[in-house]
């Protein structure tokens, strides 16, 4: 598939070619000291973590997905000179490290080959690893660190490559993601696209470098009609900014900005709330009720922002439906909570009417059966370490148009 083929107007197209990332060293660099920082709730056990993706990444290949892992095509980008001069200053931070250090690790990173330095740029380096002609002996830093600190921080959160870049129509959006440990995954992935020969042509839509913006808050509701969730990653200038951005490419017509509580459990929009069917979503039973939006429209005369309204009817309005069916996580308080924590709402879609789930969201999973929606279940123990199901892991570069 070539790169005019690439794009999605939809969550629900037939999924044609989806880039995730097998979790690998950078998972081996949490410790009890800094997986908080490091967002996650826990220290997976990497070797199950990687069998586990590795069945995700097959299922969708037994579905006919093109499967485009991140580190392959960063290695594959890396041949560029010009890609690894992006890379190592994206990494590299003099403000941080100071000039004596920063200079010798430049020029040590420059001499290793594409899969050398992709490790690097992905699982990081501690000060342990820095080989001695890159040890700056005029560094103060370096002297006043300790070993296990690191040069370089790793990134563990790029398995949810979902967050980094969203295809609208054939175009892709480069986000600026909001908190510190993974400010750095936007810049390998601005690399990919920007180096890599299969994203030649490929053209940018929105990019920001200071107002926040998450692909798991974005969600495709149809052709035209994009909902950005509004709370702890991506704020209310990010989402004005996306939705003006959008309209000024013609790549949307309708952007709803919908609050969510500023608060680990609904972190993302699809946190809570991810299509199934093109008429239908499954959602967190806690929120339906509660959940709202503000409808920005590119009209003739201009911009115009609407009051609140409740989100299942905006959504509606602005897909061109009599209702959006809401399927939610059951009437039971407690397992619809745990199940909402274990992303039981955040589901890929393969095709309308067909999604990939965890198998441990069992209440979850049956009554989006029997709403019909076909049930593709993945076995999962340590993957949701960082907060994430299969659509958090997966960003979809290609789907059938609706």
């Amino acid at each position: 598939m070539s790169s005019g083929e690439l794009g999605c107007n939809s969550e629900l197209g037939r999924l044609r070619v989806a880039i995730l990332h097998r979790p690998g060293a950078e998972l081996r660099r949490l410790t009890p000291r800094n997986n908080d920082d490091l967002l996650f709730d826990g220290l997976p056990w990497v070797a199950r973590a990687q069998e586990e993706h590795d069945m995700f990444a097959e299922l969708l290949r037994s579905r006919g997905v093109e499967v485009l892992l991140l580190s392959d095509l960063l290695t594959e980008a890396l041949v560029s000179g010009a890609a690894r001069m992006q890379g190592i200053a994206a990494s590299v931070d003099a403000l941080r490290l100071g000039v004596p250090l920063a200079h010798e690790l430049s020029a040590y990173l420059r001499g290793l080959d594409p899969a050398a330095l992709a490790h690097v740029l992905m699982a990081g380096m501690t000060f342990a690893e820095l080989p001695s002609d890159a040890r700056a002996d005029d560094s103060l830093v370096h002297r006043m660190h300790h070993d296990n600190d690191y040069v370089i921080e790793p990134l563990p959160n790029l398995v949810f490559t979902r967050d980094s870049s969203i295809w609208v129509g054939p175009r892709v959006v480069i986000p600026s993601l909001a908190l510190p440990a993974r400010a750095r995954e936007a810049s390998l992935t601005d690399l990919i696209y920007a180096h890599h020969p299969r994203f030649t042509g490929v053209r940018r839509a929105y990019e920001s470098r200071t107002a926040p913006v998450e692909g798991g808050d974005v969600l495709l509701l149809a052709p035209g009609v994009i909902a950005v969730g509004v709370g702890e990653r991506t704020t209310p200038a990010g989402a004005e900014a996306l939705a003006r951005s959008l309209f000024a490419d013609n790549l949307a017509s309708t952007v709803l900005a919908v609050p969510l509580a500023r608060k680990r459990a609904q972190m993302h929009l699809d946190a809570v709330c991810t299509m199934v069917d093109t008429d239908a979503v499954v959602m967190y039973a806690s929120i339906v009720d509660a959940l709202s939006a503000f409808t920005i429209e590119c009209t003739p005369d201009g911009v115009k922002i609407f009051d609140e309204a409740p989100f299942v009817e905006a959504a509606a309005a602005a897909m061109g439906i009599d209702e959006l069916r809401v399927i939610d996580t059951g009437p039971d308080a407690l397992v619809a909570e745990r199940e909402q924590w274990d992303d039981g709402n955040n589901t890929l879609a393969l095709a309308p009417g067909v999604v990939v789930a965890y198998e441990r969201n069992a209440r979850t999973n049956a009554r989006l059966e029997d709403a019909g929606v076909e049930v593709l279940t993945i076995a999962v123990s340590e993957l949701g370490a960082g907060r994430g199901g299969p659509r958090c892991m997966s960003c979809p570069a290609a789907r059938d148009p609706l």
